[in-house]
């Protein structure tokens, strides 16, 4: 990762989420600005209804603000129309959701680049080949997602979103529905995306052991940021977590 970063991967600035309205309006985020390094792997952690997953959400164009703005590089996603906020989820965005989310009819390998497929872009096979390699399934590729392991799907999960060299990659508790082991290749395998291809992810999870991996933790309490780590290790998380539930 270059010492000078030209702009953030993604930001977002004076983020507000509120739903419903009246007396049943519930405020869900409460002002949240946080710029996202590129290249950088950032972990967002906090209480159960502090606004993690909407905060994801708004972030990857997936639901839209109250009140703030959001960029993906230098596009205001709030400017964007649906056609367009799909188009550039397509074109710049790679998901890995605690569903897999794989179609049960495709192989792993059609699974992997079935947005590419859709696009009607080519795959660029010497990419291709790296990614296989890097999830470490390429004698799994003709196994349909009923032949694998829950962690051999979500790891297919992950080499589809990083075929399409995504601007940024979201998370949200992809470890969530594995057992310890699948969720160590998983997160080896995001760590090795982040090391060697400068990818940028950042990840909602509860998961002390999970967010260690990342470069950086963003804390949330009550929709907005309270807090954040760098270097973080389990033990210092943990820490953190039960300082703010205190």
């Amino acid at each position: 990762m270059s010492a000078i970063q030209t702009q953030p991967a993604a930001r977002a600035e004076g983020l507000r989420k509120i739903y419903g309205s009246g007396d049943a309006a519930v405020e869900a985020l409460r002002g949240v600005t946080l710029d996202l390094v590129a290249g950088e792997w950032t972990a967002i952690m906090g209480p159960s209804g502090s606004g993690k997953s909407t905060l994801l959400h708004i972030l990857a164009g997936l639901d839209a603000p109250t009140d703030g703005k959001v960029y993906i590089g230098d596009v205001d996603l709030t400017t964007l129309n649906d056609k367009q906020l799909t188009q550039l989820r397509r074109d710049r965005v790679g998901f890995v959701f605690q569903a897999f989310n794989l179609i049960p009819t495709l192989t792993a390998e059609e699974n992997i680049t079935l947005p590419l497929d859709i696009a009607g872009t080519d795959v660029d096979p010497a990419w291709f080949d790296t990614v296989v390699d890097t999830i470490g399934l390429r004698d799994r590729l003709d196994h349909r997602p009923s032949e694998l392991s829950g962690g051999q799907q979500q790891r297919v999960a992950g080499a589809r979103a990083l075929l399409s060299r995504p601007a940024i990659v979201f998370a949200d508790e992809p470890t969530g529905n594995l057992d310890s082991r699948s969720g160590a290749e998983l997160l080896a395998f995001l760590r090795t995306a982040v090391d060697a291809h400068d990818q940028t992810i950042v990840m909602v999870t509860h998961d002390a052991h999970a967010a260690a991996h990342a470069d950086r933790i963003v804390f949330l309490a009550d929709g907005g940021v309270v807090d954040e780590m760098r270097a973080p290790t389990a033990e210092r998380i943990l820490d953190q977590l039960k300082s703010m539930e205190g």
